[in-house]
């Protein structure tokens, strides 16, 4: 279904205007998560309706997806690990954090573990997308930790369990899809640029 989906989709989009071998590339890498972003979305709200918790879905998917745009990481290869890892991470994480007590000792720690991840490894790229640009790394880098910092201090001045189950959701998936651990939990390199000679990609 997925193949059909995007040689459609390319011989649909290349009929109106040629690109080159590298921008087709970038165009199938897109394809490809326009279609996983949306089987995947489905399922997920199904199980979040089911489970009583669509509004904190959609809130922690909105949240993660603020940090994701700089820090980036983790994608599955196969749809069946996508699905895995995304009910994992936006729908039991999520849960567990909603129906659980944490002292505030143990959510500051939690929110200095995140920081401290993605001092240390965001951008996550991956082999599909290499960050070689060392200058627009360094830039995510510190918008990614900027956003955590900002998180922090909404869980601070809210001092609302409700809003600190749900940003506290966010920054873990964002520290577990940025994680070496996590790529090699799945088989996947890390730190992609390293492979490559140019300074040109994205």
């Amino acid at each position: 279904m997925k193949q059909l989906f995007l040689n459609n989709s390319m011989k649909l989009i290349c009929k109106y205007q040629s690109f080159s071998d590298y921008d087709k590339k970038k165009l199938l890498y897109g394809l490809e998560g326009i279609y996983l972003t949306i089987t995947k979305l489905v399922i997920l709200l199904i199980l979040a309706f089911i489970l009583d918790m669509f509004l904190e879905f959609v809130l922690v998917t909105v949240l993660f997806n603020v940090i994701r745009y700089t820090g980036f990481g983790f994608h599955a290869e196969k749809s069946y690990q996508c699905l895995f890892f995304s009910i994992l991470n936006f729908v039991a994480i999520p849960f567990l954090l909603l129906h659980i007590h944490l002292s505030d000792f143990a959510v500051y720690v939690i929110c200095a573990f995140c920081n401290v991840h993605y001092l240390l490894f965001a951008p996550a790229d991956t082999k599909k997308r290499p960050l070689s640009n060392k200058r627009k790394r360094i830039i995510r880098k510190t918008l990614t930790v900027l956003i955590g910092l900002c998180y922090t201090l909404a869980i601070v001045l809210l001092k609302s369990e409700y809003w600190t189950s749900i940003i506290l959701a966010a920054m873990i998936v964002e520290a577990i899809i940025i994680s070496p651990v996590t790529y090699w939990l799945f088989g996947q390199p890390y730190n992609n640029y390293k492979t490559l000679n140019t300074n040109n990609c994205v």
